[in-house]
């Protein structure tokens, strides 16, 4: 069934809007000498190759982005020069990825049914990974983007290997991650409330014993940590549009 028809079914009146929460509030802390965020690939920030994906994606209704007290004004502004007019806020993180992350969630629109998050720092995400992702929460009410482990694992102390870690039992999981409105806003309060720190927002739903399905993610969409990530995502991004503009002059 196309996404579409899912999500008509839902609703039969009107199409459940879907909101992003665009997780930006990063030290880049790992990123020597830069703002990853900030980097420009082909006179872009690396934010603005990130959010005009959404920003293309038909079923993306709102984008709330997510960033420090003292990026507000330059966010705000690369929103407006990219016409970015699905941006309806920009607003302040908080001191955790978490607190970020509920700060967006609870600032979307009440009209949304399905609430999107996704990390500012992975830029080369495609919108079939997206458009894959919502087909499966709107069936399965959680759903996130996953990838295969094909190095070897290693379980260490110190300098040590204690043993080899069976990889067949484990994957890396990517965002977007996305769920129903109700399923994340109850998961990440009580994530809040008891102070449990999560290292992703499929952990927090994961503790309230509730199933996230996982579908096909990319190896190409990387979460952009260190100054090599930069020079991978660039060569990503560039690849990206050369095919984009051939295809077009086809």
């Amino acid at each position: 069934m196309a996404l579409l028809e899912i999500l008509k079914s839902i609703s039969k009146k009107t199409p459940p809007t879907c909101s992003v929460v665009i997780a930006a509030a990063g030290s880049s802390q790992r990123c020597k000498g830069e703002d990853k965020l900030f980097y420009n690939i082909n006179e872009r920030p690396v934010l603005a190759h990130t959010i005009e994906v959404f920003q293309s994606c038909a079923f993306v209704d709102e984008i709330i982005v997510v960033t420090r007290k003292e990026q507000l004004e330059k966010v705000a502004e690369m929103c407006h020069v990219n016409k970015f007019d699905k941006v309806s806020k920009v607003i302040v993180g908080g001191e955790t990825r978490t607190e970020s992350v509920f700060n967006g969630v609870f600032a979307v629109s009440k009209k949304s049914k399905f609430i999107a998050i996704h990390d500012g720092a992975r830029a080369c995400i495609d919108k079939d990974i997206i458009n894959k992702t919502l087909t499966a929460a709107a069936k399965n009410h959680a759903a996130a983007p996953a990838i295969e482990i094909t190095s070897t694992l290693k379980q260490t102390e110190g300098e040590i290997i204690l043993k080899t870690v069976d990889k067949t039992e484990m994957i890396e999981i990517q965002t977007p991650q996305i769920f129903r409105e109700e399923i994340i806003k109850a998961a990440l309060t009580n994530v809040m409330k008891k102070s449990i720190p999560v290292t992703d927002d499929c952990m927090a739903v994961e503790l309230l014993g509730l199933p996230v399905h996982i579908v096909e993610g990319s190896s190409k969409n990387i979460k952009i940590t260190t100054n090599d990530d930069l020079i991978i995502a660039e060569g990503i991004i560039s690849f990206n549009q050369k095919h984009s503009d051939s295809k077009r002059n086809s």
